[in-house]
């Protein structure tokens, strides 16, 4: 035997061995990278949710069917209110019931789901799905801040500009503010559906949350995703940041103008009418931002679930008592639609 034979069967069963050791390696990645599909079908999540203890998955779907029944109800109550006394159809109440409606769209977006996860552990749902709920997730929660911004913005004419107000804050204003806002959130939810289709990920995919994260699912795919994670920090200091200084700017305009105003009394009446806002805003924000830090300092992607349901489901389900604990004509108005129906 020549040596360049010998050479050439030494390369072949070297070549063998290292085929058996890293072939499954590069089967199991073109799975991922290559083809999302497999002999078993699509592309599935399955939701692991927040707790895989099957003693307190009863608990957990009496409790949260339960604030889900709450919410839809005191948000329906405050849309009902709003639309059927007359005494109420001003831009204040406007954009309040609005935002009720956008809190409604919002819970259900994530919670009806996982409600039906624990009463059937059936937690999958199919990456067409995920991306539904991921887009209209974005949605709700865009929609919610900036509903925010334009009330304050209301408040700050109403104490800032009093003379002026029903000339600023017209209803073709309204209605303007209100369509804007609806259009640039569906842009987040189209940035957001953009920048996550592409992505390819295993055909079975495990996600400790209770809907689709968007962080969560970047930690999965098999793409190069830094630019997927600097765009996710783009867009919350867009959609979010911009909102949030926006209030702030606002508040700080209301603040100096009231400390301007002689009387107690007056003092006491402007900080009222801005008291229930300033709350509904201090609770989205705080959980939002506690949410995110717990998240970021905290390696257990569970903990994180767990804080989500703060702004998911209890803010939208504290926001109508917030308001209508602190608002007589909301009362009022609550009390002679619950009469009307009785």
């Amino acid at each position: 035997m020549t040596t360049i034979g010998f050479l050439r069967i030494a390369d072949g069963v070297a070549m063998e061995n290292l085929t058996k050791i890293i072939g499954p390696m590069i089967k199991a990645r073109c799975l991922c990278t290559v083809n999302p599909h497999n002999e078993t079908g699509a592309v599935e999540f399955l939701l692991l949710g927040l707790s895989d203890d099957p003693k307190i998955q009863p608990l957990l779907f009496g409790l949260f069917l339960s604030m889900y029944l709450v919410t839809i109800t005191g948000n329906l109550l405050i849309i009902l209110a709003v639309s059927s006394d007359p005494r109420l159809h001003t831009p204040m109440y406007f954009f309040l019931s609005n935002l009720s409606l956008s809190d409604i769209g919002f819970t259900s977006t994530t919670i009806p789901k996982m409600i039906w996860d624990l009463h059937t552990r059936h937690r999958i749902i199919p990456h067409a799905g995920c991306l539904v709920q991921l887009s209209v997730f974005a949605f709700f929660a865009s929609l919610d801040s900036l509903l925010l911004t334009v009330m304050a913005y209301d408040r700050f004419v109403a104490i800032c500009h009093p003379l002026h107000y029903p000339v600023i804050m017209n209803p073709h204003l309204c209605n303007t503010l209100a369509l804007g806002s609806v259009i640039v959130t569906l842009l987040n939810s189209q940035v957001h559906c953009w920048m996550m289709l592409p992505l390819t990920f295993c055909t079975r995919v495990e996600i400790p949350h209770f809907f689709c994260d968007p962080p969560q699912l970047l930690r999965f795919a098999c793409d190069n995703i830094s630019t997927n994670n600097l765009l996710i920090y783009v867009i919350g200091a867009i959609f979010g940041g911009i909102p949030f200084l926006g209030i702030l700017y606002s508040y700080t305009r209301i603040v100096s103008s009231v400390l301007r105003v002689s009387s107690t009394v007056g003092r006491s009446k402007a900080f009222s009418t801005c008291g229930s806002h300033l709350s509904v805003v201090c609770l989205y924000y705080g959980t939002g931002l506690g949410v995110y830090l717990s998240s970021a300092v905290s390696h257990s992607p569970r903990k994180g679930a767990v804080s989500s349901v703060v702004y998911t489901m209890i803010v939208p389900m504290l926001n109508p008592f917030i308001y209508s604990l602190r608002n007589k004509d909301i009362k009022k108005a609550c009390q002679k639609l619950l009469n009307k129906t009785a």
